[in-house]
């Protein structure tokens, strides 16, 4: 079983192959910049590239071939004609089509397990952590790449599938009514699991209860064989009648996988793991809550993929790293510590951040470096107003800097006694918080990924050594 020129035209009766056929083993991109040897570029039409643009730097890269529209075949009278000799050229009426219906045919291939997750937070780290379960349980499963989570990251990573994977584990993510719905109609997934429900994305999915509906069409083709597992702590998603089995997972007593007991630290979280009846005490490398809740929407996907418990408790206990998730690193001219966790913000995400920097015990001055949350809709002035009132109950930050256009309603409702600084961009925030390293430190930065705080922090922090599971 491979995706080779037999499997293309099948699915695609109207492609025309130019040259050679496909390669034995491969893979798919969409992104010229970071091709490999082997890999099928696709060039696919954006609101603002156009893929067919990039295809000699594609080829420069060394790709195996070039997945385009026909329309755009003029386009290779102005390539290397001996280059293009030695690749695969795939014309196809619409690349991205055609890149969606080989992802859903490969889909069908496989019996497998297939796991999805999604959530308005928490959906790379709760996979990341499954993913590391599985791994010390001895499993080969295939986890998607970093957060390539739209309909595009998910094709691209179904294409990665093969038969020596016992199972694969992807995450979904939507901005837009109906996404959801055609992400699942491709990867077909026999299990899934929401993390939270939360004020994320509310341009395009509108009010809590419109994000909970358009994120429970996960289940959309689940039966009484396929298993949803969802936050039970959170009422929008546990007093739901689902029509096929669910676990839930979180800190009530209701939960069938559950932690109670939970004391934090600085950097730790300690407590008594509940799977169904049984108990383990655990200890987690992380203060931060959202955390323990990723931890145990993972423990109940892997008891239910039948991960012995004791493997789980073991693997949940060691060091996970997620870039940009609550990920700390060290200042590499100054003395102290800086938390990475600007990957993306919500209000709820901002909070939890924010509660897990205060229960970090050190004689260093804490500064939180804190930017705009996009995509909130009308309601975006009220939660950064409510972002400023919020920093009342983190009374060991007496610094904060602001980033963007929105935290100017911040800046308003910052409690009394904390030094403000507010600043337009990422850059201007670094000169400022340089000013403020003559002493140790610890720096939390936290933002929308669109501010662009992760400029920051790579210019202040160490490089990172230990690979992000």
């Amino acid at each position: 079983m491979s995706i080779d020129s037999k499997f293309l035209t099948a699915v695609i009766p109207s492609a025309e192959i130019l040259y050679n056929p496909l390669p034995t083993t491969v893979t798919f991109t969409v992104d010229s910049r970071t091709v490999t040897q082997g890999q099928i570029f696709v060039a696919l039409q954006g609101v603002q590239q156009d893929g067919h643009d990039f295809l000699a730097g594609a080829i420069e890269k060394g790709c195996a071939g070039l997945l385009m529209a026909h329309e755009k075949k003029n386009k290779l009278a102005s390539l290397d004609a001996a280059k293009l000799k030695n690749l695969c050229i795939i014309l196809v009426p619409d690349p991205l089509q055609a890149l969606i219906s080989l992802a859903t045919v490969w889909r069908q291939q496989f019996s497998t397990p297939v796991v999805a997750i999604t959530g308005s937070i928490g959906k790379t780290s709760t996979k990341n952590i499954l993913g590391a379960i599985l791994k010390h349980n001895g499993n080969n499963y295939l986890v998607s790449h970093g957060n390539q989570n739209t309909v595009i990251g998910v094709a691209l990573n179904l294409l990665r599938l093969n038969p020596s994977h016992d199972g694969a584990l992807f995450e979904v993510g939507i901005n837009q009514r109906g996404e959801m719905a055609r992400i699942i109609t491709m990867l077909r997934p026999t299990s899934a699991l929401i993390t939270y429900i939360g004020h994320s994305h509310m341009e395009g999915l509108g009010t809590l209860s419109d994000i909970a509906v358009e994120k429970r069409e996960i289940f959309k083709f689940f039966q009484e064989n396929n298993i949803g597992f969802v936050n039970g702590d959170l009422p929008i998603l546990a007093q739901v009648a689902y029509p096929h089995p669910v676990i839930k997972f979180g800190l009530k007593t209701t939960n069938q996988i559950q932690a109670r007991k939970v004391v934090y630290d600085s950097f730790s979280a300690t407590g008594v793991l509940k799977i169904y009846k049984d108990k383990y005490p655990i200890k987690l490398p992380n203060n931060h809550a959202g955390a323990l809740l990723n931890t145990l929407g993972a423990v109940a996907v892997a008891h239910h993929l039948g991960v012995p418990n004791e493997v789980i408790v073991d693997a949940i206990q060691k060091p996970i790293i997620v870039e940009g998730r609550f990920e700390r690193r060290q200042l590499k001219s100054f003395k102290g510590l800086i938390i990475n966790d600007c990957y993306n913000a919500s209000p709820e995400s901002m909070k939890a951040a924010l509660l897990a920097f205060q229960k970090v015990e050190t004689g260093a001055q804490k500064i939180a470096i804190l930017g705009d949350m996009l995509e909130l809709g009308s309601d975006s002035a009220f939660w950064h107003r409510q972002l400023g009132r919020f920093l009342r109950k983190v009374p060991t930050v007496k610094q904060v800097i602001l980033v963007g256009s929105m935290t100017k309603w911040t800046k308003k409702t910052v409690p009394v006694g904390v030094s403000v600084v507010l600043v337009p961009s990422w850059q201007e925030a670094l000169v400022k918080v340089q000013e403020f390293l003559a002493q140790e430190s610890i720096i939390l930065v936290k933002g929308s990924r669109g501010v662009g705080l992760y400029n920051l922090v790579n210019n202040l922090a160490e490089p990172v050594t230990q690979a992000s599971v």
